[in-house]
């Protein structure tokens, strides 16, 4: 891994510290976050309720309502990150390092959001026409269109780790290690999103519809004048 690529890795880590940090010192702030954090899980689990219910591709929708959409809280497997990005390269394949490139910048991203529309939010209970008017406050409609591009290429990487059974091999070996330099927790993601998407039997259309609906969804939201009056197949009309 080049050091390029580390620095980028602990610079995207530094940023969700920071956001961390920030709702430490701010009590308030940190109960807005939460809130924001647990009606997006609820948005999620509404206009994915299709795919929740599909046998096919529950646990996928499961994995991404739990890993990259819900109220959690990731500090140690962050820390972990963090801990080991200037040795990852000896212990994790190449694909696996870009995908916690990846991660890291999607995460950074949507801390620094998430923060953006905790501070609007305020103590003001969250709301259908709430929600829109944080997204439009806050605005930076160029880092949601980035936020869904790098959820599409996590969901990616994990897919094609499922073609490469050498690398499944690796991750299976890499257990003991990973868990004695205290990896565990970055080891549990990696095995779990290569395990839900090989039982998926290809990606390509469960992201396909989650980068659709996501980018229809940022489009309203942005511009939508009134979230209280909208018709049955309005994105909108997916909110709580």
């Amino acid at each position: 891994m080049s050091t390029a690529a580390a620095d980028a890795i602990l610079a995207d880590l530094g940023r969700v510290d920071h956001e961390r940090r920030a709702r430490a010192a701010d009590a308030g702030l940190a109960a807005a976050v939460v809130r924001v954090k647990a009606y997006q899980q609820k948005r999620f689990e509404t206009t994915y309720a299709d795919l929740l219910a599909d046998p096919r591709y529950a646990a996928a929708a499961r994995f991404f309502l739990q890993e990259l959409y819900g109220p959690h809280d990731f500090t140690q497997r962050d820390a972990q990150f963090a801990r080991i990005v200037p040795g990852l390269v000896r212990l994790f394949p190449r694909e696996v390092v870009d995908t916690v490139a990846h991660l890291a910048a999607l995460h950074a991203l949507s801390e620094e959001l998430d923060t953006l529309m905790g501070r609007a939010l305020g103590a003001r209970a969250l709301d259908r026409a709430v929600y829109v008017e944080l997204w439009q406050r806050v605005g930076r409609a160029h880092d949601r269109k980035r936020q869904i591009e790098l959820m599409h290429r996590v969901g990616l990487d994990l897919d094609a780790y499922t073609r490469n059974p050498l690398l499944r091999h690796s991750l299976r070996m890499m257990r003991a290690p990973a868990r004695l330099a205290g990896l565990d927790a970055l080891q549990r993601f990696l095995e779990s999103g290569f395990d839900t998407f090989r039982a998926m039997r290809g990606a390509q259309s469960f992201l396909a519809t989650i980068v659709r609906r996501e980018t229809l969804l940022a489009e309203r939201l942005f511009a939508a004048a009134d979230a209280t009056a909208v018709s049955a197949d309005d994105p909108l009309g997916q909110l709580p």
